[in-house]
């Protein structure tokens, strides 16, 4: 019985989620023409302090649609600092940091992370049945089609990304 309840939870919390953000979408008007279709990917997490259960090798692969008013949604696939395959669906913004550097941005999402489960559950805050909230502060650089983006992990760490916009 508890293992529906916590599945009825989980689809519950997918469910809020998606409407969340699909209001969003509608209201932010994140299909108007002149987005970017960009995708990324990370070769691995910089943790603040070690933990020896700490998998060998995290990744992360993604996509991210991009208005020309700076909103952004997206999904990421990655694989967590414990060896979990996680997933990070985002609504967010950016923006460029001029006074300092035209090509350089500040990036602030928000979502919900799906995945970390027993016995790491209690790694994330507000974590229930594998279904959490998150937010990720960046500092990103573009060149061209390109971007590098230095990602902030709460407290457990930071990421670097590699983005290329593949639709313009």
């Amino acid at each position: 019985m508890a293992s529906r309840r916590g599945a009825v939870a989980w689809a519950m919390s997918g469910f809020a989620a998606l409407a969340l953000l699909a209001t969003g979408v509608v209201r932010a008007g994140l299909f108007d023409e002149g987005g970017v279709l960009m995708v990324q990917g990370a070769p691995g997490v910089i943790h603040f302090s070690h933990d020896p259960e700490h998998a060998d090798y995290s990744w992360l692969v993604g996509a991210e649609w991009q208005t020309p008013s700076r909103w952004v949604v997206g999904a990421a696939y990655f694989n967590n600092s414990f060896d979990q395959k996680c997933q990070y669906y985002y609504f967010g913004k950016f923006w460029p940091l001029e006074s300092i550097d035209g090509n350089l941005y500040f990036k602030l999402t928000g979502g919900v992370l799906l995945g970390y489960k027993e016995p790491y559950e209690n790694k994330i805050p507000y974590n229930h049945d594998g279904v959490a909230p998150g937010a990720v502060p960046g500092l990103g650089y573009r060149f061209g089609d390109f971007n590098v983006q230095l990602n902030l992990l709460g407290t457990a760490g930071a990421m670097f990304t590699v983005g290329y916009d593949l639709f313009k």
